[in-house]
């Protein structure tokens, strides 16, 4: 082989391999439910009839909005087993389940808008999301609310509120 073909090829694999998304496609990227440490992290099953944690579990304060992460419809709301449960069929193809919750505050049929409350938590919150009806790892599409520091007078000066807060992605989980 010569070492303009060795070139082309490497050049080949290294342009298909890494390509990046288009400039326009959106990244997912939702605020979470609660504002709330992660106190069961999503475990994948080794395979189909295998165990696993197919969601994440929130640990906030109890009494705490529980928030949709996106608009849809609310497929479900109600009790199973004694546990009160909504799922939201959101619009962009993805289905949502908040789970363990105190109350609720929808209804089956309802239209929800992102950042809707949904319904009261307990002292934990349950997330699972789907795909094409296949649990996926919530946690790669939960941003971070984040502000940026800022110095504050000592003393009696009158304080300014600070920047607000913004929604920051560690990492492009996925294309729409």
């Amino acid at each position: 082989m010569t070492a303009r073909f060795v070139c082309m090829v490497a050049a080949l694999f290294a342009s298909t391999a890494a390509a990046p998304a288009p400039a326009s496609a959106p990244w997912l990227c939702y605020p979470p439910p609660v504002v709330a440490p992660v106190v069961d992290p999503y475990v994948a099953p080794a395979c189909t009839y295998c165990a696993g944690h197919i969601g994440v579990v929130f640990g906030p304060t109890p009494g705490t909005a529980v928030t949709a992460l996106a608009d849809g419809t609310v497929v479900f709301a109600g009790q199973v087993a004694g546990v009160r449960w909504v799922v939201v069929e959101q619009d962009d193809g993805l289905r949502s389940t908040y789970g363990r919750l105190g109350a609720l505050r929808v209804a089956p049929d309802q239209r929800v808008v992102a950042g809707q409350q949904l319904g009261i938590s307990t002292d934990r919150v349950y997330l699972g999301l789907r795909q094409q009806g296949r649990p996926i790892d919530p946690t790669r599409l939960l941003g971070v609310w984040r502000t940026r520091p800022r110095l504050v007078p000592d003393g009696p000066a009158a304080r300014r509120p600070g920047p607000k807060p913004r929604l920051t992605c560690t990492t492009p989980p996925l294309v729409r």
